[in-house]
């Protein structure tokens, strides 16, 4: 039986900037056309939570029976060493998303979006599909994909519109940067991984491109979401604050170039999990302040 401490472990706390930061753009996004809507905000955020929760769980038990976390460098997995049954960890990741389900049928019911329905079905069959299932889109090098467009355009985009009714130029770039970073997050892990992921067949996007290749892409990720910003930059000048970020992205990226050894990486989750949040407040902060200017 996994302890509480085990629990918690295994749903990998670290990730869960790359669920709050959508919310918190999009919400942002929402104030500049001056329709924030606080109740809706905080539902959308228990909606991003509680679907990267299940998720966490979710990986956890779909690689852990196939037996792909067996000898994985990182975080606890909790079927992987055994600490709790594999039906356990399933059934956690059922209750996380049937809970999010719940918190979006609600936010749907209060904007009348129906159609958004829809579109909550498919996060929750993608979050499962990743490793879940006959064929998990994520051992095929489509994770990224699929976490650029979850977790960046529909996350943040779904957000505003929940909102505002509406999108706006600044909304679509945030959603691109944040889904940018958390691409990057997604490469960084499995960077780490290459070689468990090429003996268990898990063929993720970084085994595809190769060591070097997919190390190149986490920098380009992160250099093109920050300096997207410039864009926006002649209607809002503050956005440019975004930029201030770039001196914490040196060392991550310094780390995937030339960071050998699969621990060495570890560090690199985090930092990159940070830059998600700040890059989100940033862009948030940026937004704000161009309204009031």
């Amino acid at each position: 039986m996994a302890t509480a401490a085990q629990w918690i472990q295994g749903a990998r706390l670290r990730t869960l900037p790359a669920a709050i930061a959508p919310v918190l753009i999009g919400s942002a996004a929402a104030y500049e056309l001056q329709s924030f809507r606080l109740p809706n905000a905080i539902l959308a955020a228990l909606v991003a939570l509680l679907l990267q929760l299940g998720v966490n769980y979710a990986n956890d038990y779909s690689d852990g029976i196939r037996g792909t976390d067996e000898d994985r460098v990182g975080p606890l997995r909790l079927v992987g060493s055994g600490a709790a049954k594999p039906g356990q960890v399933k059934w956690a990741a059922f209750a996380l998303f049937g809970a999010a389900m719940v918190c979006g049928l609600i936010l749907v019911i209060i904007t009348q979006t129906w159609w958004l329905i829809l579109v909550g079905i498919g996060c929750v069959l993608a979050a499962w599909g990743y490793t879940g299932g006959k064929n998990p889109y994520g051992y095929m090098g489509l994770g990224d994909v699929f976490v650029f467009v979850f977790f960046g355009l529909v996350a943040t985009l779904g957000t505003t519109y929940t909102q505002a009714g509406q999108l706006s130029l600044a909304a679509v770039i945030g959603a691109i940067g944040t889904g940018l970073i958390a691409c990057a997050l997604l490469m960084a892990n499995n960077v780490r991984d290459i070689p468990t992921d090429i003996v268990a067949g898990k063929k993720t996007l970084a085994v595809r491109l190769g060591d070097r290749h997919a190390r190149e892409s986490y920098v380009l990720m992160l250099a093109v979401a920050i300096l997207l910003v410039i864009v926006l930059a002649p209607a809002k000048p503050w956005m440019l604050i975004v930029l201030l970020l770039i001196p914490a992205c040196l060392t991550p990226a310094w780390l995937m170039v030339n960071g050998k050894k699969s621990k060495s990486l570890i560090p690199v989750l985090k930092q990159t999990g940070l830059i998600n949040l700040g890059y989100s407040v940033l862009f948030s902060l940026g937004l704000v302040l161009s309204r009031g200017f």
